[in-house]
């Protein structure tokens, strides 16, 4: 009997610290395990005792990258318990803090996490020898997204603007105007964008999934919307420990979420676009089928050109809003605090983020829940691994190392946010 390890002490391009072990034996699958061993953070103890206006400023702080889907998730669970409600203006304007988001996250991911995968580099750094003027691209295309969120956000890490009933301060027309005629130059660049992704060499593997985001009744979702699924799921974001649950599972720090009775799901950029493809303009429905993608997509490698898609959506959005702009009159509405228990989801970047907190008539948070992406897709990235190795046994564990860490990056997990990668070990028998 012939065993065989593989070992990467660090899987580069994603965040957190983790690993994955695979066993191989008699030339079938056995065994695949996701293990997250980064230590938890303890946010959500973290929140007790603190007052419900702190939330977004302390959830910000999960994640350097996805700050802005922290805050969003907090605002709207203690405005709903508060019973607040914004007026169209204010909605909008945090409607473009979430694109800023996603430009510089979907840039990021694209260009510099994903892309050296498909083209045969180590890194985006390597990558620009060769691309010199597409990694350039990307990096001002990024930067587009991190000027929306300093603009909006206080500044372009862990922001600091948002507040619970709107924002503490609104740019003028004036400090926007230059916004705009960049968000211009993105517009092209991230056509460009959705067209070279669609061109990298795709990796053949497709999921049976059940696909879990939000729905709006007339937008592609980020803030808003109501809970479905493909197989037939359709309920408000208050119902959402009724139908998931989490699990402790031995070898991860991060509990794994599923479906009750149903088990694993996906979430994020397929999931997302897979049930709201006729929430894209007919331009950009267009472009995505010159990409080679169809209104739904079941393989996890076309993630990147998924993202591609929604990253041209944040900057035609953000266009949309902006171009119109004329400050509200006050930039946030009055709060009273008051006891109660509010729940709410937005779409992060990586996928939908559900949020809990239950306050007291003083407004000090007594409980508060928060369920990451990465944690609730952890079960089908295993699900995924298993059926790509499965699919190429013959491959050098070289090459099959390699062809798993991309699988896995089609994630873009957050492994630090999951555990309130990647060491690979193939062992063969």
């Amino acid at each position: 009997m012939k065993t065989r390890t593989i070992k990467v002490d660090q899987l580069a391009r994603v965040e957190g610290e983790g690993a994955l072990h695979v066993r191989i034996r008699n030339e079938r699958v056995e065994e695949v395990q996701l293990r997250i061993f980064e230590p938890p953070r303890f946010f959500e103890a973290l929140l007790r005792g603190r007052r419900f206006s702190e939330a977004p400023d302390i959830t910000a702080r999960i994640c350097g990258i996805c700050p802005v889907a922290y805050q969003m998730s907090a605002v709207h669970a203690m405005e709903r318990i508060l019973g607040v409600e914004l007026d169209a203006p204010l909605r909008d304007l945090r409607r473009v803090l979430y694109c800023g988001e996603w430009i510089e996250s979907h840039g990021l991911h694209v260009y510099m996490l994903h892309a050296p995968d498909f083209l045969g580099y180590e890194s985006a750094i390597h990558m620009a020898a060769d691309h010199g003027e597409t990694v350039r691209m990307a990096l001002a295309l990024k930067k587009v997204g991190n000027e929306v969120v300093a603009l909006f956000g206080g500044r372009e890490i862990h922001p600091i603007n948002v507040c619970v009933g709107g924002f503490y301060r609104l740019p003028s027309r004036a400090e926007v105007a230059p916004l705009v005629e960049r968000l211009r130059w993105a517009r092209q660049a991230a056509r460009d964008t959705v067209l070279w992704a669609g061109s990298l060499p795709m990796p053949e593997l497709h999921g049976d999934y059940e696909y879990v985001a939000l729905r709006h009744p007339h937008e592609y979702p980020m803030n808003e919307g109501r809970i479905v699924s493909s197989r037939g799921l359709d309920i408000a974001a208050d119902e959402f420990e009724e139908y998931f649950e989490e699990i402790h599972i031995p070898h991860s720090n991060a509990l794994h979420c599923a479906l009750k009775g149903r088990g694993a799901y996906l979430v994020g950029p397929l999931a997302r676009y897979s049930l709201n493809f006729d929430r894209l303009s007919p331009e950009i429905q267009s472009l995505a089928h010159q990409a080679g993608l169809g209104p739904v997509v079941t393989n996890p490698f076309q993630s990147i050109v998924v993202r591609a898609v929604e990253l041209l959506h944040a900057v035609e959005e953000a266009l949309r809003i902006l171009e119109a702009y004329t400050p509200p009159a006050v930039p946030r509405v009055p709060v009273t605090p008051r006891a109660g228990v509010g729940r709410a989801c937005t779409e992060a970047p990586r996928g939908m983020l559900f949020h809990r907190y239950q306050i007291d008539d003083e407004g000090t948070i007594e409980t508060a829940r928060i369920v990451p992406p990465t944690s609730q897709n952890q079960r089908t990235i295993e699900n995924d691994v298993a059926a790509f190795v499965t699919q190429h046994l013959s491959l050098p564990d070289a090459e099959l190392q390699w062809h798993c860490e991309q699988a896995i990056r089609n994630y873009d997990p957050c492994i630090s946010c999951a555990t309130h990668f990647l060491t690979l070990t193939v062992e063969r028998r």
